[in-house]
């Protein structure tokens, strides 16, 4: 199963980039991953909020393939601790081949975009900036790999 972070807009934080960068290759350890960024609207302070999004969510809806299962990290998603994303991954890995995890743009997903998607997760009930949400999923994506390997990145 090929994973996917789709996400609006580039990493502006070099060192969130580069912790990025490292969970990126440590999860290609185990499972095809790839981060797909898609590039921030210009000229958007004449856009209302709605406008922003509809305009971010066609550019999403084209990265996406027919097949795709669509899953969208969301504040009012569905929240998992650690061990229980590692076994929600390890089920949708016998069963799909592109599992694509989104992150919205500033003022969240168009509703094409919501009803395109089959999930949605929430990382926290806490809110993060969107350059956060990159790191902390990254980072539990690697911790539930490690769980399904059963390695001691994990500590219960």
């Amino acid at each position: 199963m090929k994973t996917i972070l789709l996400q609006v807009g580039k990493t502006a934080n070099k060192h969130i980039q580069a912790l990025l960068d490292d969970y990126q290759e440590r999860i290609s350890h185990y499972l095809p991953f790839e981060l797909i960024t898609i590039p921030e609207l210009r000229n958007t302070k004449n856009f209302t909020p709605q406008q922003q999004k509809q305009a971010e969510g066609e550019l999403i809806m084209r990265q996406l393939q027919p097949a795709d299962h669509v899953v969208l990290l969301d504040e009012h998603g569905l929240q998992l601790r650690s061990l229980q994303l590692a076994q929600w991954l390890e089920r949708k890995q016998s069963t799909l081949r592109r599992l694509v995890f989104v992150i919205g743009g500033p003022y969240g997903f168009s509703p094409d975009v919501y009803q395109r998607a089959q999930e949605q997760l929430s990382l926290s009930s806490l809110t993060f900036s969107h350059q956060m949400v990159r790191l902390v999923f990254t980072e539990q994506l690697y911790r539930a790999c490690t769980i399904i390997k059963g390695e001691p990145y994990h500590h219960e």
